[in-house]
């Protein structure tokens, strides 16, 4: 386990399997929490709602498994669990207090060498901890950037190759749903590029979408260009560029498509 953070109603958890057993290994978990919970609390029944989310992580590039759990260690802050003048490591439910201990006072199961390396910080020394520290206060000051929200959102995370890379791992030929699921994400990261590319062109941050009205010329711009460009749907374009309902972009886009032909 690289990181954990206990929160009021669910947790997260970074775990590294060598075999592809997480399904076996949650169920164990969930199971086995609810039913101490259950005798601790006296009382019965289910203690979690639903499927757990998980998120694939690209293992081959240390930027992805260091954002993720920098986004863990962070959760107490961003959800406001503690005041903003306590320390990160006041919050006692979660790993980043056992990455400021000493090694030999840190749960066995919890490896800190990865992410500590992956911070450039390659001895486990008491400057290494107090660097680590200071970088992740440094974090929790900053906004929450395009990475966080596709962590929140996603359900893999990884450099662009990263699910065509999982599909050539898979035992047997790959089938045309997974091929039909790898176009899909590709577009997507395509339709994310061209919205990047255009509110930098428009010189607009994430704020200025939603302040922006949602027949914005800048914002209908943008939307035909995802329609031509890729095959993301009506309803990803209103709730990316913040357009309301998806037949408000279509209409728009009708409105506009009109016009251009009158020209």
């Amino acid at each position: 386990m690289h990181a954990y953070c206990l929160m009021s109603n669910h947790f997260h958890l970074v775990v590294e399997t060598p075999r592809s057993n997480l399904v076996a290994g949650m169920k164990w978990l969930l199971g086995t929490y609810t039913m101490g919970f259950n005798r601790r609390h006296r009382v019965s029944g289910h203690l979690f709602a639903g499927r757990y989310k998980s998120l694939l992580i690209d293992e081959r590039d240390p930027l992805y498994l260091r954002t993720v759990c920098d986004y863990v260690h962070l959760n107490p802050a961003r959800a406001a669990l503690i005041a903003t003048d306590k320390p990160l490591h006041s919050y006692k439910w979660c790993s980043y207090g056992d990455y400021l201990q000493a090694a030999s006072h840190r749960p066995a199961w919890l490896r800190c060498d990865r992410l500590l390396g992956e911070h450039g910080l390659k001895d486990d020394g008491r400057r290494t901890r107090l660097e680590f520290a200071r970088r992740t206060e440094a974090q929790r000051l900053r906004c929450e950037g395009e990475s966080e929200k596709q962590i929140g959102r996603g359900w893999l995370y990884g450099a662009e190759d990263f699910i065509t890379r999982l599909i050539d791992r898979l035992e047997g030929r790959p089938t045309e749903q997974h091929r039909a699921q790898e176009r899909a994400m590709t577009d997507l990261e395509i339709a994310e590029r061209i919205v990047r590319a255009g509110m930098k062109e428009l010189g607009w941050e994430q704020g200025n979408l939603r302040a922006t009205r949602k027949g914005h010329e800048g914002k209908v711009a943008l939307a035909r260009e995802l329609r031509a460009k890729t095959s993301v749907e009506l309803k990803w374009i209103a709730r990316r560029l913040e357009m309301g309902s998806w037949s408000n972009v279509a209409n728009l886009l009708r409105k506009d498509k009109s016009a251009k032909s009158e020209d």
